[in-house]
């Protein structure tokens, strides 16, 4: 055994967090026009979080920036699209 069994950078979760945050991020943005209410916030909600997570990771060199940008923006435009939809409604 002469590999080493070490982790590395590569292999952190935190890798996971930006592509994570794009599929959730285009969930609540397509969801916003589906009707998917209840879903769309949570997904919103989280896309954001996950995207956050992972533009600080990004940053300090573990995963990639564009995924993570893309669904924290996706992410926020389908959460303040559910919000202002159900607010004009009531």
């Amino acid at each position: 055994m002469t590999s080493s069994t070490a982790s590395s950078q590569k292999d952190s979760p935190a890798t996971a967090l930006g592509p994570t945050s794009l599929v959730l991020g285009t969930f609540s943005a397509a969801g916003t026009w589906a009707f998917l209410f209840p879903w769309t916030v949570l997904a919103g909600a989280l896309a954001v979080t996950f995207g956050a997570m992972g533009l600080h990771y990004a940053r300090g060199g573990t995963g990639r920036l564009w995924p993570a940008a893309t669904g924290t923006t996706l992410g926020a435009i389908g959460l303040i699209g559910t919000v202002t939809l159900l607010w004009s409604l009531a």
